[in-house]
């Protein structure tokens, strides 16, 4: 369901000039605008109206500044600094079945992820779901993961197939782009697309030499990559991640691998690499790097956020730093106020310019659950490496994440109006900085 249908568009644009002719337009107007107000919060999609609501309540727009927000979103290009595509229900028979004949913890986990990633291409009723999600958040484009976070060449491959695989078979609705002239293209046309980003730098191991070490980038550029993390939580070749208490910076092979992201054209991502990795990553790099999901430490002291000074660094590459729509990154109530309080932070310090939205999180299937209980109870697993969080980085809060949830993001350009951000800055920090940073990184 499209938040504005072009033939209602119309109707409304000519219905306006002959209101202004009589001079009733502004009566009409508040009139119109009233009952648009109701019209979005009461969508079909119980998920969808349940946290539009909340988001509602706690932003409390007049129906003039909704509006004004709604209307802005509409007719901008919205580009997901880093997030997930709607995710499907899976298929609980199957998982059971798989269960039953003893499948492996891995084989497990890869069969979820390619029901959760995939199944809208098998299923009419989860395809419903995922378009209906899409429309409702008014996005363009994610800059999607697209790899398990690693560095293995086959383990990052995973998802960046699932994704090629989703996008050929729904080409009609969502593409994928290799460019951001692709990313226009699907904008003028009405559709959606995804620009990949691997949760990691391929790296073989094997320490020949640091070129060798380093082919795999061209090749997973190739394939449609366009942005890699430094790290993850942890420590590994390149640098530090942001729960190593050592903080320790690049290593000498991290600072290579800058270089080469920089020549292949390929955007270094430091949303969880340590603050000493960000910085010095930022004073490497010859072309804009990021942080695509992060939070702003001065406000909210958290591993995943980044202090002023490396916020700085950042934007004097011409990058950005995306405020991600996680509660725990957050600090107080976690919610959508204080997740333009942080978008507020990055612009009156460093400029609109160098701000952007990087959600972190995704729209779920409302079948998930009914398909969860067909499963029954897994064994539970150690947890993986890369999920060990320090004791207390994580707190669930559930109305704030809701708050916030993946369909709200017209919501987040009408807090951008309530905050009094001019339209131009606001287009910059829900897509144009993704966009110049994304043309920049292929720049010859």
């Amino acid at each position: 369901m499209s938040l504005f249908p072009s033939t209602r568009r119309t109707f409304i644009s000519r219905g306006t000039r002959l209101l202004a002719a009589s001079g009733l337009a502004c009566s009409s107007h508040r009139v119109f605008a009233r009952n648009h107000a109701d019209e979005f919060a009461n969508h079909p999609n119980e998920s969808i109206r349940r946290a539009r609501t909340l988001a509602l309540s706690i932003l409390k727009p007049t129906p003039k500044q909704l509006e004004h927000g709604l209307e802005l979103h509409r007719s901008s290009l919205v580009f997901d600094a880093y997030g997930f595509s709607p995710r499907c229900a899976m298929d609980g028979d199957r998982l059971r079945q798989a269960i039953e004949a003893n499948a492996s913890s891995m084989e497990l986990q890869d069969l979820r992820e390619d029901m959760m990633m995939t199944r809208c291409v098998e299923s009419d009723v989860e395809r419903k779901e995922f378009e209906q999600a899409w429309e409702a958040a008014g996005v363009t484009c994610i800059f999607q993961n697209a790899g398990e976070e690693g560095q293995d060449p086959m383990r990052l491959i995973k998802r960046l197939a699932r994704f090629t695989y989703l996008t050929d078979h729904l080409s009609d609705f969502i593409v994928k782009a290799a460019t951001p002239a692709d990313i226009e293209k699907a904008h003028a046309a009405g559709k959606r697309c995804l620009y990949l980003t691997g949760n990691g730098v391929p790296l073989t191991q094997a320490w020949v030499s640091v070129p060798d070490e380093l082919r795999y980038v061209r090749i997973f550029f190739q394939l449609g990559i366009r942005m890699m993390h430094m790290t993850y939580n942890r420590r590994n070749m390149i640098g530090d991640g942001c729960a190593e208490p050592a903080n320790a910076g690049l290593s000498d092979f991290g600072r290579s691998v800058v270089t080469e992201l920089n020549r292949v054209g390929v955007i270094a991502d430091t949303a969880h690499s340590g603050w000493q990795t960000s910085l010095e990553t930022a004073q490497v790099s010859s072309k804009p790097m990021v942080a695509s999901h992060s939070a702003c430490a001065d406000l909210h002291r958290h591993i995943r956020g980044k202090p002023d000074a490396v916020i700085k660094a950042i934007a004097d590459t011409g990058g950005y730093v995306g405020i991600a729509c996680i509660p725990s990154f957050l600090g107080g109530d976690g919610d959508i106020r204080v997740m333009l309080n942080h978008l507020e932070h990055i612009t009156k310090k460093y400029g609109s310019e160098h701000a952007a939205i990087g959600t972190d999180v995704s729209y779920t299937s409302r079948n998930a659950s009914a398909e969860a209980k067909k499963v029954g109870s897994s064994p539970r697993t150690r947890t993986a490496f890369r999920s060990l969080w320090p004791p207390g980085s994580l707190v669930p809060k559930p109305q704030a994440s809701m708050s916030m949830s993946w369909t709200n993001w017209p919501l987040f350009t009408v807090g951008m109006v309530l905050r009094g951000m001019k339209d131009d800055a606001i287009r910059q920090i829900i897509g144009g900085n993704v966009m110049r940073v994304a043309k920049a990184a292929l720049a010859k």
